[in-house]
């Protein structure tokens, strides 16, 4: 039986970041169920902020391109974004308006936020664990880039103290919730297997 293929990514490329930490837990949950998972940090896809000028002169840069190309080699893909001033960063903005270019895409058009599923999660250390930032990311892929967003998500709060050693989440509701997203992102993604 094949798996699907599952791309991880955190919309922070800080160094001890808590969206990295939690797309690492994420991801070690999926690869426990049996999916192909990769994961990604975006500190290695640099990319200009997006200008119209820049675009037209030099055109999308290789980085939003291989991007592209992985995204469009997976079933499914989990983006875990931290909260900065009630919205997502910059960093995971940027990348998906690059991306989102025709010049990233390959030469059939493909929109590489299509044909696949997505699941999103955020940590902050605030007391609503990053709802705010998933409540902007939400409607940027469904409604600006046309990708289907499952309903589960974990919006992980006081996550400075939300780890143990092991990189595991120490409350049993968070990890549970955890649990459930990445079942639905595998389950849902499977049907996209070719």
């Amino acid at each position: 039986m094949r798996h699907p293929r599952i791309l991880v990514l955190a919309g922070s490329a800080r160094a001890g970041s808590f969206s990295a930490k939690l797309a690492a837990a994420m991801t070690k949950e999926m690869a426990l169920a049996d999916a192909e998972v990769t994961r990604i940090t975006l500190a290695d896809y640099p990319m200009p902020i997006y200008d119209g000028d820049l675009e037209r002169d030099k055109g999308v840069p290789e980085a939003a391109k291989k991007l592209v190309r992985l995204f469009q080699a997976q079933q499914g893909v989990l983006i875990v974004t931290p909260e900065h001033n009630a919205c997502f960063p910059a960093l995971l903005k940027n990348t998906l308006d690059w991306m989102s270019r025709p010049g990233a895409q390959d030469r059939a058009g493909n929109n590489p936020f299509q044909n696949r599923i997505f699941a999103v999660s955020a940590a902050s250390t605030g007391q609503l664990g990053g709802t705010r930032a998933l409540a902007a990311l939400r409607p940027v892929l469904e409604l600006g880039l046309g990708a289907l967003v499952i309903p589960e998500q974990v919006a992980l709060a006081r996550a400075d103290k939300a780890f143990n050693a092991a990189g595991g989440l120490c409350d049993m509701q968070s990890a549970g919730l955890m649990r459930a997203v990445t079942r639905r992102l595998i389950d849902e993604a499977s049907r996209y297997l070719s």
